[in-house]
């Protein structure tokens, strides 16, 4: 079976070439972790916040494909200086947009690195126990699309538990 390329347009090739702000960063003052395991992409966000809630630095680290990367490395570039309420406020669509566009079936790379940021915006609301009012209760659409770490990780050891006994 022969596979066809997906059709990535430039912008979306060079960002998965020479990412922004790839890697981890050691004095974040909040991470997140978020994943897709149907299609296995994997994402860490790493984000430095000020006394006055503005994004002065964020990172990423990446197990996945040219899309995931290239989403999660232009959301960086978004978020930073940016205030955390502003940033919350990031869609996928404008990630989709930012990045010049993507095939429909890699929307949700766009999904899984705005889920990353919004779960990282709620961990740094959770432990400085304090909820501002414009932080819905609900988890978002991003958040729920993008699974965290210990249910992907119960997913993939009940897989490969699944896959012992065959």
């Amino acid at each position: 079976m022969s596979r066809t390329p997906l059709p990535y347009n430039r912008k979306i090739l060079e960002l998965f070439r020479n990412p922004k702000n790839l890697g981890k960063m050691e004095d974040a003052t909040v991470t997140a972790v978020a994943g897709n395991p149907l299609c296995g992409d994997m994402i860490i966000f790493y984000l430095k916040i000020n006394d006055e809630e503005v994004i002065e630095k964020a990172s990423f680290e990446s197990y996945g494909c040219a899309a995931n990367i290239a989403t999660s490395s232009i959301v960086t570039e978004m978020i930073k200086g940016m205030k955390i309420k502003d940033a919350w406020k990031t869609s996928w669509k404008s990630v989709v947009e930012a990045v010049g566009g993507l095939p429909s079936v890699k929307f949700h790379c766009g999904i899984l690195a705005v889920g990353a940021l919004k779960r990282a915006i709620r961990v740094y609301y959770e432990k400085r126990e304090v909820s501002p009012g414009w932080l819905p209760k609900e988890l978002t659409f991003e958040e729920k699309q993008a699974l965290e770490e210990e249910e992907l990780a119960k997913i993939l050891s009940n897989r490969m538990k699944d896959e012992g006994e065959k």
